[in-house]
Parts: structure tokens; sequence; C-alpha cells
């Protein structure tokens, strides 16, 4: 990486963007078949809100190495941002295949398919996002949410057990453990985690109509 690069990055990191691209510029002048330099200015332009920008800089830095993952990432993030959800899982899948076996590139890959309400496709890539980074909650969640999708509630609920564990105040974690644990039969525990959920977000609408079912089917047992 030449200097003016890992000056850019440096910059990014501070917050100095306007710095950070004059010198990607430079870069690009100095070097113009340097790929990490479009790369950077891709990620900077997605940054910065000008999405179909940044895509044609990513797809430049790929044409001049096919071996860029970090390159494929910031397209599928880009291609999710612009909602081509396809467009987005080609390019994640692009990035795992050289290399860029990461947590946070599965979980993208999982909310591709989510968005597609392919359940059945995401649920492996949320799995693998959780095996690669087990402190990341909401691929836990996303993980627990495919699950119970699927009919497994048996393996949803230690797995939102967890989350609400490690994120208190996750609302739709609480709801859905509430859920599963309704499916359970186990009363008592749904109407608490509605009851939680409903104490973190007053305006929780599935979990306010919850917290009434289990009311009344608590009443009806009595």
């Amino acid at each position: 990486m030449s200097q003016k690069n890992e000056r850019a990055i440096e910059a990014m990191n501070n917050g100095e963007l306007e710095k950070a691209v004059t010198l990607l510029y430079e870069a690009i002048e100095e070097n113009p078949d340097d790929p990490v330099a479009y790369t950077n200015i891709g990620n900077l332009l997605a940054q910065a809100g000008e999405v179909k920008q940044a895509v044609a800089y990513f797809e430049k830095a790929i044409d001049l190495d096919e071996t860029q993952g970090t390159a494929y990432y910031g397209a599928g993030n880009a291609f999710f941002e612009l909602e081509q959800y396809k467009d987005a899982a080609d390019m994640y899948q692009k990035a795992i295949q050289q290399g860029l076996d990461q947590s946070d590139v599965h979980f993208m890959m999982g909310q591709c398919f989510m968005m597609q309400d392919a359940l059945r496709l995401a649920l492996p890539f949320f799995q693998r996002a959780v095996e690669l980074n087990e402190e990341d909650s909401e691929a836990r969640f996303q993980y627990a949410l495919c699950l119970a999708q699927q009919g497994s509630i048996d393996l949803a609920l230690p797995q939102f057990e967890r989350v609400v564990q490690e994120d208190p105040e996750h609302a739709d974690a609480w709801f859905n453990l509430g859920v599963s644990y309704a499916y359970q039969e186990q009363l008592t525990k749904a109407l608490t985690c509605f009851d939680r959920a409903l104490d973190i977000q007053p305006d929780h609408l599935l979990a306010g109509n919850g917290k009434k079912q289990m009311e009344q089917a608590m009443n009806n047992n009595n």
C-alpha cells in the first residue's frame, strides 16, 4: 500500500474526509493501476451517500485486481444500499471466495437472503457469522429469528436468551423470546418477556398483543 493510501486511511479514521479524498486522488494520479486507492475512494463515496458513484470505483478496483476482497465487499454494501440484493449477494460471495471470510460478510449475505424472503438460504450465513464472532448479538438475533421462523423453536430459544443477556435493551429479542416461551406453553415466562419488551419500547405493538394473549390464556387456565 502506498504512503498516500495509508495517510488517506488515517484521515478517514480521523473523520478528515476531504483530506482523505485529496490524498486518494493524488495516489491514483501517481499510480492509476492501484486498486486499493479505487477501493478506498469507493468506501468514502459510499460513506458520503454517493452510492452509485461508489459502485463504479469498486468495479474499477476489481477490473484492476480480481482478488480484491475488500472491493467486492464494498460493492456488496453499495448494492445492498441500492436494494439490489441479488447483486449484493453475488459480491459478498466473491469477497468470501477471495479470503474475506469474516463475520460481517456472512451477516450481510444472510441479510440479502432475508430481504428476498429466502430464510432457508439466509440461515447458514447467520450461523457462520455467529461462529466467527460470538459477540455479535445482532447476527445471533437474526440467526435465532431464522430458526424460529422455520419452526425450530427449541434451537432458537437459547439463542434469543443469549441475545437478551448480552443486549438487555433489545426489545425485539425479548418479544421473540416471549413467543418462543409461548410456543412451549411457558406462559408466565412469555408474559415476563413481553412486559420487558414493552418496558424498553412502550409502543411495541406485537409485544402488547402478546401480553394480552398471555393474560387471557392465564385467566382461562385459572
